[in-house]
């Protein structure tokens, strides 16, 4: 990825996940927003068209990842871009569930910073 491509957004409501991931992805040359909440992300991701990849957080209150991912997909200008569902939920059947749903790829936390730069270099 180029500087200029590597514009990953954040959705998480949990501010010391965001705090940890943006110290990581930006110390690995990423250009890194963040959202306190799916609508938040949702209407960032509307406005800013050089973001390339979502972490989406799935356990968030009003709007969990998963409708936030139904209607990311089902936003014609927005639903080409990549979606990384982030989750505690690691349990047999969440992975697919994610997937399922319209996420790209699936990383459980806490999350493994080498695992999570190969699932970003795919995108």
């Amino acid at each position: 990825m180029e500087q200029t491509e590597k514009k990953i957004l954040i959705i998480d409501d949990d501010s010391r996940n965001i705090f940890a991931l943006t110290a990581i992805l930006k110390s690995r040359g990423f250009i890194v927003f963040s959202a306190a909440s799916a609508q938040e992300g949702i209407e960032m991701l509307l406005q800013n068209k050089s973001i390339k990849a979502v972490l989406m957080d799935m356990m968030m209150p009003e709007m969990d990842g998963y409708e936030a991912i139904g209607y990311i997909r089902n936003k014609e200008e927005i639903s080409h871009i990549p979606i990384i569902a982030v989750t505690a939920q690691a349990m047999v059947g969440d992975k697919e569930k994610c997937l399922e749903a319209g996420a790209n790829d699936y990383i459980s936390k806490p999350i493994d910073v080498d695992a999570l730069l190969k699932v970003l270099a795919n995108y």
